[in-house]
């Protein structure tokens, strides 16, 4: 049986894969780029994103989708942001300037840093497929289908560090230092890693959250 699940369309980056990746996992997907009644009641909401933090919470206000999205969060119904997306659901973004986000989940969005732990310059942005570490149990979460140390793609710049610890469900590490992979509260999920680009792992995560 099909999963509805609505995606948020901001006019910020190419949601093709996904789109694809979701339906690939059994789900029927409505794609939504303005405020509309019917949103309210979304059984499923994910939030993609890629680009700047600041950028694509002006799109979301001016398209009304920030409404929405508190909401939905609101509700209780599954939620689920990727990339900067997951960005988005923090207090506050630092990319060129401060940004107020959706205040979904207490923290802030910061630069990952230039350096490792030792002081040695390394890429930023942070590319490529990193193994995911836990920060707490996935046990009952959507990665609870993943084995930890199994890999993800990653594409950033900028990193969630949310204010409760709690709120982390999974670490990734970049030259010593142990960035924000993924977070969970409640009906709230969030992964920094492209699900849609990361094999087993991601589709693992889009079928868990696909689930009746």
């Amino acid at each position: 049986m099909s999963s509805a699940v609505t995606v948020i369309d901001y006019g910020i980056g190419n949601l093709l894969n996904v789109l694809r990746a979701l339906e690939h996992c059994g789900a029927t997907v409505r794609l939504v780029d303005k405020a509309s009644p019917d949103l309210r009641d979304a059984d499923r909401l994910v939030l993609p994103g890629v680009g700047a933090f600041g950028d694509g919470m002006a799109e979301l206000r001016a398209r009304g989708l920030d409404d929405v999205v508190r909401r939905h969060a609101q509700s209780g119904r599954p939620f689920l942001g990727i990339c900067v997306g997951l960005q988005m659901m923090f207090d506050t973004g630092e990319e060129m300037g401060e940004h107020q986000g959706l205040g979904l989940l207490a923290g802030r969005v910061r630069a990952v840093p230039p350096v490792d732990v030792e002081g040695r310059p390394h890429r930023i942005p942070h590319i490529g497929w990193r193994p995911l570490l836990p920060a707490a149990s996935w046990d009952g979460t959507l990665l609870a289908g993943v084995a930890p140390g199994e890999r993800a793609y990653f594409v950033h710049s900028f990193a969630a560090v949310p204010a409760d610890s709690a709120v982390r469900l999974a670490e990734v590490d970049y030259g010593g230092h142990r960035l924000c992979a993924a977070v969970h509260q409640d009906n709230l999920y969030g992964c920094q890693f492209h699900p849609e680009r990361s094999a087993h792992a991601g589709l693992a995560m889009l079928q868990r959250f696909l689930a009746p």
